[in-house]
């Protein structure tokens, strides 16, 4: 087993890993919606780059964009934070096998899963659980965390 980390994927909040590789199964550590560069949870769509707003369901109508905001905001960033930290480990997105996914509140789900669906063509097998908390703050709704079946031919460290 190795433990990876990239210069590519942002450090970790805490002491771990961002995925580790046995053999051609790569494990992936549960991604919230923290900035790196700020150390501070996405809120909502003003957080996210410009260009990801629109793709995130930003419609610039301060009620629908207040409710929705947080959570999709949250869920653009785990994903699209998801698929850099798989690219870093030698896959693609279409090599995620396995999803779980943490919730503070089980209606936010249909939000993600419409923004899951612009990340995989077909999802891959999931589990949604709803949780009373999760770190750092109260301001956390969602956390995810994968498994990806990568051939070591085409991962790093292998």
């Amino acid at each position: 087993m190795k433990d990876l980390a990239s210069k590519t994927v942002a450090a970790p909040l805490s002491r771990y890993a961002p995925f580790r590789r046995a053999g051609d199964i790569v494990y992936f550590s549960g991604i919230i919606a923290a900035d790196p560069s700020t150390m501070r949870i996405i809120k909502g769509y003003s957080d996210l780059p410009l260009e990801a707003r629109k793709l995130a369901g930003e419609i610039g109508e301060m009620s629908s964009d207040l409710k929705d905001g947080p959570i999709a905001a949250q869920s653009w960033w785990i994903l699209n934070s998801l698929r850099l930290t798989v690219e870093a480990a030698g896959g693609t997105l279409n090599d995620v096998v396995k999803l779980t996914q943490f919730f503070r509140n089980l209606r936010d789900f249909p939000i993600y899963n419409r923004i899951r669906a612009t990340f995989f063509e077909s999802p891959p097998a999931s589990t949604v659980v709803q949780v009373s908390e999760l770190l750092p703050t109260p301001e956390t709704l969602l956390e995810v965390e994968a498994v990806a079946h990568i051939p070591l031919a085409r991962g790093p460290g292998g």
